[in-house]
């Protein structure tokens, strides 16, 4: 029974990263980002892998400039590998981190592009495709599977020999949680 109920208890750290997330799409992007900032203070470079994955996949879409929202995101990816075969089997985000895989990828080929660096988003691209038979038939995996194929065709379309941009400036600024590059980051 104490077992059960452990279970049943909310993570409060997931929790506040909820509340940010929600002021952040009710369009208060400042105070999302202060109370992000204020929890990985409090969480720690050591803290748990799926906590600081959480807060810092989400926190990457609160920034400003494209080079910080890349290196959120990769805290966010080097959190989630954190995660061994054998630390994946004795932790209950294990599948929480498993699915996070596309959309870190993706938001990863996303925020390269940004930069006008395709080679880089193309190889992060590919590795989004080849996570994402971990994603349910469901409306986060379609959701998913469709901006991975939109970022593809784009891809294609602007850079088709490879390479940066062209004229060598940095792509456009919309990303993961803007129309143009994939969905909005939502928990999986």
């Amino acid at each position: 029974m104490v077992e059960r109920q452990e279970q049943a208890v909310p993570d409060a750290v997931l929790t506040r990263i909820g509340q940010g997330v929600m002021l952040h799409h009710g369009g208060d992007r400042e105070e999302a980002r202060d109370r992000f900032l204020r929890l990985w203070a409090e969480i720690g470079e050591d803290g748990d892998p799926l906590h600081r994955c959480t807060l810092a996949h989400y926190m990457a879409d609160t920034q400003d400039d494209p080079a910080d929202e890349l290196a959120w995101d990769l805290r966010a990816l080097s959190a989630a590998e954190e995660f061994t075969d054998e630390g994946v089997a004795d932790h209950d985000g294990a599948l929480a981190i498993r699915a996070f895989y596309p959309s870190l990828h993706l938001n990863l080929a996303a925020d390269y592009v940004k930069l006008g660096r395709s080679d880089a988003a193309h190889v992060h691209l590919c590795q989004a495709r080849g996570a994402v038979g971990i994603l349910g038939d469901d409306r986060y995996g379609d959701g998913i599977r469709a901006a991975i194929a939109r970022l593809e065709r784009r891809l294609v379309e602007e850079w088709p020999a490879g390479g940066g941009t062209p004229g060598g400036r940095p792509g456009p600024a919309d990303g993961p949680g803007g129309d143009g590059l994939g969905p909005q980051r939502h928990y999986p």
